[in-house]
């Protein structure tokens, strides 16, 4: 009978009533495995190679001459300062912490601003430079659009740029482009090819300018040829995106490295503005940065900055309170700031050295091309010149680990190294 047949169901072992492996199905089965980071993936083959002369030029982190990171004793102080202080950790609001922002946009673009003065520039504390980058590129692809009709906002890039940029921007939803920059026959800036892809950008697109110590090629402009670029920028009525990330560490002198951030308020150009507190302050994981919009006025710096916070909090909600702490208590006190601005001129000499003695040690390895642009180029990186089966050489025979554009680090060389990676690099461009 039917009751029967139940009650011998119900006596079955609840094993067999259980589907077999082969029948269990992931849901993720079919993501595929993603593309490793370049960098990241050259640390780790520098991780396994076993060879005692082994050099990694590839991470752009400061480093002794002892190739040791370095805590800077003023960061080291400042935290002590905010320790004391007892705070608490509550979530900061999304705009993250006002002493900070407010601080760090005058770090750049100086007390005087006349956007600051008239209470007319929209700023939010960011996850570092990425984040700013992420979050500007989310309001470009919104605010931007109408003007594109229905395409996607183009956001021009130099060429090369910093290999985050174009990931991010893309991601954002943006069309990236980009513009000519870098000139592999004079390993310079060219100029000429710069201002006229510049100029041939359609009216209201955005553009990606380094503030200073350019990722990857360490070629800036000079004064005379910002003011080039700002007049075709203002003649197109671009949209200027300014990436700040080396500002104190380029030449050493945090005024200085923020010229053209200045030079562009002042010939009256409303750029929005990226700032990382890694590099300069050597608080590469604790994610400090600020984003900063100029605006036309009071009323629309408002809604701009409501904007930001509908993108940033869906995102990440807020921003992480440590490392902001650490920079106000800095650029609030004006001897621990001097001790800051100091101990940055320190790194940024030591770079400096270091490729005064690279580009000596080339010619001392016996090397008759022209290295000058060793020495001509500034901030954390020289960008090379050599090819990728060079690079490849340089990493199989020599064990010199650098990115497969010819980008070195320049924190990675010391006077004990220097030598041997001259000989590296002579043996594998003279071939």
């Amino acid at each position: 009978t039917l009751s029967i047949r139940r009650r011998c169901m119900l006596r079955r072992p609840i094993a067999s009533l259980r589907l077999s492996p082969a029948r269990l199905m992931s849901h993720w089965s079919s993501v595929p495995l993603g593309a490793p980071d370049p960098i990241l993936g050259l640390v780790e083959a520098f991780k396994l190679d076993p060879s005692p002369d082994k050099i990694s030029l590839s991470v752009g982190a400061y480093r002794t001459d002892e190739g040791k990171p370095w805590v800077l004793p003023s960061i080291m102080d400042a935290e002590r300062r905010v320790l004391a202080k007892g705070a608490d950790k509550e979530y900061l609001p999304i705009t993250g912490l006002a002493p900070f922002v407010n601080l760090a946009r005058e770090f750049a673009m100086g007390k005087e601003s006349p956007a600051i003065q008239q209470k007319r520039c929209a700023s939010v504390q960011t996850l570092s430079g990425t984040g700013a980058c992420r979050v500007v590129g989310e309001f470009y692809a919104k605010f931007l659009a109408p003007a594109f009709a229905g395409e996607k906002v183009p956001i021009y890039l130099p060429k090369p740029s910093w290999g985050n940029h174009a990931k991010i921007f893309s991601a954002a939803g943006m069309e990236v482009r980009t513009y000519r920059y870098w000139d592999p026959s004079t390993l310079g800036l060219d100029l000429p090819g710069m201002l006229e892809d510049l100029g041939n950008a359609p009216e209201g697109a955005a553009v990606l300018l380094h503030a200073c110590a350019h990722n990857p090629t360490g070629v800036d402009p000079t004064q005379e040829q910002w003011g080039a670029i700002s007049a075709v920028l203002k003649k197109r009525n671009l949209s200027v995106f300014l990436d700040s990330a080396y500002q104190g560490f380029a030449s050493g002198d945090a005024e200085a490295d923020a010229y053209a951030m200045r030079k562009l308020e002042e010939d009256g150009h409303h750029y929005a503005l990226s700032q990382s507190f890694a590099k300069n302050f050597g608080l590469y994981g604790e994610r400090v940065g600020a984003l900063s919009m100029i605006c036309a006025s009071p009323e629309e710096a408002e809604r701009v900055e409501s904007q930001l916070k509908l993108i940033i909090r869906p995102m990440y909600s807020s921003p992480p309170l440590a490392g902001a702490r650490i920079v106000h208590e800095v650029l609030s006190d004006p001897a621990l700031c001097a001790q800051w601005r100091a101990e940055c001129a320190i790194m940024a000499k030591r770079i400096i050295d270091m490729r005064a003695a690279l580009k000596t040690a080339m010619i001392k390895a016996g090397s008759t091309k022209n290295w000058d642009h060793i020495t001509q180029q500034i901030g954390m990186f020289c960008f090379s010149g050599m090819t990728p089966d060079q690079v490849k050489s340089l990493k199989d025979d020599h064990h010199v680990y650098i990115t497969g554009d010819g980008r070195i680090s320049m924190a990675g060389v010391t006077t004990s190294n220097v030598d041997y990676i001259a000989k590296a690099i002579h043996a594998v461009t003279s071939a």
